[in-house]
């Protein structure tokens, strides 16, 4: 064939001859053009997908698949055949995967260029709108190192910092891996101070503020910050949460409310912290800020300037001392400076401007007391997964209903409860990343 195709270059006049080496030039350049336009560069922090074919030729090679069997995208659409089998799988002991260990990642990240391909980070923004406008995430973290890698990994962009809490009752094993991971990211540090978190104190809340002050510190000129733990997912893509924060216009978001009566023994009288929170019979002064106690949650989506204040305001800081001997202050600290009108993006006090935690973009959560019949009144459904402290940890068949709702982040997620449910959220946000559409 060869043979007959030289014969046939060589019939060829003068003028044709020169028009085919044209060709041939002007289509080698071409190619070598799109190869040098598609390369990726795992350790570059810029990068610019800029054309459709490039597109295509990245999500192929970052994009995350589930293994197994299963079909992600009828699952994500609710298909209850798909989402059954899911279930009858995490009933097989056999076919449970075994979990990395904090071994497993000191081992792999020893070689960080190695890792970040192997774990399929986008180590490049996508869009000039995500890369001016970068995001501060404090991630508050104890255990379960391969979700905390997996969250990583799902919120990761290079224009964008992270700080990461690790609890002092951690493992020194644990501690070192996520040191080893931070490691492989030039955004990604350790807190410069760790707190020992004991359940429902203020710990919970310093543990937060550590990470707040060393990202007011950062030299990244991040817009807003949003804080996480080890057992959050994203529901939105990084496109889709800058849109949505650009929305705000300046203002924080959060569940903020008039607190039920049973709360207010949680501020009103003073609790001692040891191993847990106990309450006493000594009653508290009222609180140093002239407006009321609103109710809320740890999850919280806030300003520059707002994180800035927590440490200049004079009040707030007062307010923050007068908060450290009461129960579960994280459920009514950030909701109650949300209304106090010295405090960049707040709101007014006045109850319409009351938030819920379903209204609010932080967090979704589904509370097992409210589980139930949608049609008959109930605000989401029952929980496909398990219980734990009577939230669900969300399982395959609560995806569906995820997706469709506004909330950047959904607690609860855990491998060991099902994996199929974290698999799926990351093939389906990974194809979104790129495409900007669901499966």
């Amino acid at each position: 064939m060869l043979h007959m195709f030289w014969r046939k270059i060589q019939k060829l006049n003068p003028n044709q001859f020169l028009l085919f080496l044209f060709l041939i030039f002007f289509l080698t350049m071409m190619m070598n053009y799109k190869s040098l336009e598609c390369k990726l560069d795992y350790n570059s922090q810029t990068g610019h997908v800029r054309s459709e074919s490039c597109r295509n030729l990245y999500y192929q090679d970052l994009k995350l698949e589930a293994s197994g069997k299963k079909n992600c995208s009828r699952i994500i659409r609710g298909d209850q055949d798909e989402v059954r089998k899911t279930m009858i799988d995490n009933l097989i002991v056999a076919n449970r995967r075994v979990l990395a260990t904090e071994r497993d990642y000191l081992e792999i990240t020893k070689n960080c260029r190695n890792f970040k391909k192997l774990k399929k980070y986008v180590t490049f923004s996508l869009s000039d709108e995500e890369r001016n406008f970068p995001i501060a995430y404090s991630m508050v973290i104890h255990d379960n190192i391969e979700m905390f890698e997996r969250l990583l990994r799902s919120i990761y962009m290079p224009q964008n910092v992270y700080c990461i809490h690790v609890d002092m009752k951690s493992s020194q094993t644990f501690h070192e891996a996520v040191k080893a991971i931070a490691s492989c990211f030039p955004n990604v540090f350790i807190s410069s101070k760790r707190e020992s978190v004991v359940y429902a104190s203020w710990s919970r809340v310093q543990a937060d503020l550590n990470c707040m002050e060393d990202l007011v510190n950062s030299s990244v000129d991040w817009k807003y910050l949003i804080n996480t733990c080890g057992t959050d997912f994203p529901l939105k893509t990084n496109a889709e949460i800058v849109k949505g924060l650009k929305l705000l216009n300046g203002k924080n978001n959060m569940e903020s409310e008039k607190p039920p009566s049973y709360k207010k023994r949680r501020w009103e009288y003073h609790y001692e912290i040891k191993d847990n929170v106990v309450q006493t019979k000594i009653k508290k002064t009222s609180s140093p800020l002239n407006i009321p106690i609103f109710s809320g949650n740890a999850y919280v989506v806030l300003t520059r300037d707002f994180v800035k204040s927590l440490f200049e305001n004079s009040i707030v800081k007062q307010f923050m001392e007068w908060a450290k001997d009461t129960y579960s202050p994280d459920e009514y600290l950030w909701a109650t400076l949300q209304r106090f009108p010295e405090m960049p993006g707040s709101v007014p006090i006045h109850m319409k401007y009351d938030t819920s935690d379903l209204a609010a973009l932080a967090r979704l959560v589904k509370w097992q007391h409210l589980e139930g019949d949608m049609e008959h009144g109930a605000p989401y459904p029952v929980c496909n997964g398990k219980h734990r402290r009577q939230v669900c940890v969300y399982g395959a068949g609560d995806l569906n209903w995820l997706v469709q709702q506004h909330h950047f982040f959904a607690n609860k997620f855990d491998p060991r409860v099902d994996d199929h449910a974290i698999q799926c959220l990351e093939e389906y946000l990974r194809y979104k990343l790129f495409y900007g559409k669901n499966l």
